[in-house]
């Protein structure tokens, strides 16, 4: 999986960004000296906002965005899709810099994580547009949302752990989960059509792999396409989780009975019991839950392909 597609275009010259902070994340405070001085090294006016309360990264993008010719969210994943959203369908570009613990969205598009790298290499960059996934309350995702196991591995990294080891914090939760191995009863709806499976996690994916490349989802998944990607998961045993880890590892796609993948755009995902659900790292609370696509609706900054 590319980042860039034929999509993609030049950015054009960028010479005022604005930069939403989230103090409270988990580097944001820490870097944002570093990230006020790769601007200026860049010849760049930056304008700095600090958020205060969850929320407040979408009202000061939908208040000041139209007069800069980006937006720079430094924070975590929520922070960063709180601004993607609201500058859905007709915003400036929108630059990711990774101030959080998982930073999935930075990584996935092979952002450095950091910024001193990551600013001149966005500035320099390509404009991505990319679909969009909508949840029934109005929020939107760029990776994917996932029931089950991510969500718990996310659950499972308490904060302590997080400000201490970082990403590290969901390794070891995601460590936690697979030897739990919860399973749950589903019901899929994809585009009106119902598939019932036993399963241990369920996600509805934008992107065909995550983590620089590590970890891939599915074969043909791409987040330009118009569509999105359930894809479900259904281990007997740990040996059979480990099995499909290394599959996933190895991009190996040939069939296997704990694999289901199905293509879509309106999905609505019910489970006994009700499950743990996270959406580009950030949790939502627990199933059931709707999702739809909105195609090429997001325009992200991302570093140049050579």
């Amino acid at each position: 999986m590319s980042a860039a597609s034929a999509g993609s275009v030049t950015a054009r010259h960028i010479e005022r960004v604005l930069l939403i902070i989230n103090p409270a994340s988990r580097r944001g405070a820490r870097i944002r000296s570093r990230v006020l001085e790769a601007f200026a090294d860049a010849s760049v006016l930056c304008d700095a906002m600090d958020t205060k309360a969850p929320g407040d990264a979408a009202v000061l993008a939908k208040a000041l965005a139209a007069s800069y010719d980006a937006v720079f969210p430094l924070g975590g994943d929520g922070t960063l899709m709180e601004v993607l959203s609201v500058l859905a369908d007709g915003g400036p570009p929108v630059g990711v810099l990774a101030g959080g613990t998982a930073n999935v969205v930075a990584r996935t598009l092979r952002i450095p994580l950091n910024p001193a790298r990551a600013v001149p290499l966005l500035l320099a960059g390509d404009i991505a547009r990319l679909d969009l996934g909508r949840l029934a309350d109005g929020r939107r995702f760029a990776i994917g949302v996932g029931v089950g196991l991510d969500a718990t591995m996310m659950r499972e990294a308490p904060a302590r752990l997080k400000k201490r080891f970082g990403f590290m914090a969901y390794v070891i939760g995601g460590f936690k989960a697979v030897l739990r191995n919860e399973k749950f009863d589903l019901r899929l709806m994809v585009d009106g059509a119902l598939y019932e499976r036993r399963a241990s996690a369920v996600l509805i994916a934008n992107f065909g792999a995550v983590l620089n490349d590590l970890i891939a989802f599915g074969d043909g998944i791409v987040h330009d396409d118009g569509m999105l990607n359930a894809c479900v998961f259904s281990p007997e045993s740990l040996w059979d989780a480990l099995r499909i880890l290394w599959k996933m590892l190895r991009k190996d796609f040939s069939p296997d009975p704990c694999l289901f993948y199905k293509s879509g755009r309106e999905f609505r995902v019910d489970t006994v019991p009700p499950m743990a659900a996270q959406a580009d790292g950030e949790l939502l609370g627990d199933t059931p839950l709707s999702v739809s696509v909105e195609p090429l609706a997001g325009r992200l900054l991302i570093p140049r392909r050579k």
